[in-house]
């Protein structure tokens, strides 16, 4: 399923085209996006550190630390992914316009 909605999102050839500007994604919009979940990635840090023993935390909290990120790098990349999407459907020419 990644691949196919990477092939959509790429079938331009990776060139882009100028008049579709208003469908790229902004950093700003991203973080609104992923606010809950950067404060989510956070609380798991600060648990896995709080919880590692004392002369062991890197031991004790990589893990935890490396997964916690890995759960958010996946849910930042769907959910720009579907910014993207959603930006490039309301652009298409097939899309359903408003009456005028």
């Amino acid at each position: 399923m990644l691949v196919l909605c990477l092939q959509w999102l790429m079938a331009d050839g990776g060139h882009g085209d100028k008049s579709m500007d208003n469908t790229k994604v902004t950093a700003k919009e991203l973080k609104v996006a992923l606010a809950a979940d950067i404060d989510q990635l956070a609380e798991k840090i600060a648990a896995a550190m709080n919880a590692a023993k004392a002369g062991h935390i890197i031991a004790d909290s990589e893990e935890p630390v490396r997964d916690a990120h890995a759960e958010f790098r996946q849910k930042a990349f769907e959910r720009a992914l579907r910014l993207l999407q959603d930006k490039q459907e309301a652009f298409s020419p097939s899309a359903p316009r408003p009456e005028e």
